[in-house]
Formats: structure tokens, sequence, C-alpha cells
């Protein structure tokens, strides 16, 4: 019988790779299946990354796609132990500024960054990736 493995929760996945630079600087080179992140803040997501768009209660709109694809890619580090939770709240202002520079109100990305530093550290928790399933 054939199968099909594959991570529960993700909604989104990209099309081309994605690169930025971040003020995040771990000690060394960290080179994932779907994320790396350079010692100087060179960061790129994978083509065929995927992700769930922002978390909680909120609507996925287009200001949010870019800020939260990024801030997913880094929780995945945290959550592989690959970096350092020191980073959370960084990536959570990475977030915020992302989504006010794709043209969210400041409101309402500072109400996402503030549920970020409360409830963020759940999924960002080493050991916490979701696991592969598999059908049938």
């Amino acid at each position: 019988m054939k199968q099909i493995h594959y991570r529960q929760g993700l909604k989104y996945a990209l099309h081309k790779p994605y690169t930025d630079t971040l003020p995040i600087y771990p000690p060394e080179d960290i080179a994932s299946q779907w994320v790396n992140l350079g010692r100087n803040g060179e960061f790129m997501l994978r083509e065929g990354f995927a992700w769930d768009g922002p978390s909680g209660p909120t609507i996925d709109t287009k200001s949010a796609m870019r800020g939260s694809a990024i801030h997913d890619g880094l929780y995945r580090l945290m959550r592989l132990g690959l970096l350092d939770e020191k980073w959370r709240k960084t990536a959570d202002e990475i977030y915020e500024q992302a989504c006010i520079s794709d043209g969210m109100f400041k409101v309402r990305a500072w109400l996402h960054f503030r549920a970020l530093r409360r409830f963020g550290w759940l999924a960002a928790e080493k050991g916490t990736e979701p696991p592969i399933q598999t059908a049938p």
C-alpha cells in the first residue's frame, strides 16, 4: 500500500524561495530542510516551505502573510532546537514590523505582537514540532 507523509495544520506553501536579512545572529550557520539562517542574519525559506498563516483568532490577510511565514520559519528553528529561544522576542518584533510594512494597521499589528508575547512560547518550545503523519 502506498502512503503519503504530511504535517497537519499547514495551509500555505511558498512557490519560490524567500530571502531576507534579519537582526538574528546565531553562533553558527543553521541549515535545515526548509529554513536557513546564517550567522550574519541571512535568512531563507526554501521553495515548498509550508506554514499556517497568522495564528489565533485572526483573519489571514495579505498584510500578515510574509510576516507569518518568516515568524513560523524562525519558530520552527526554535522547536527543532536549532535556534536559541532567546531570539523569540526579536522574531515577534520582526513579525510586527513586516506586517506594518506590508500594510497592516499598526494597532492590529501591535495586538498580534502582544498575543505572540503572551502565548508564543507554546509554539516555540523545543521539541514541539508537529509529528509527521501518514495516510492511509
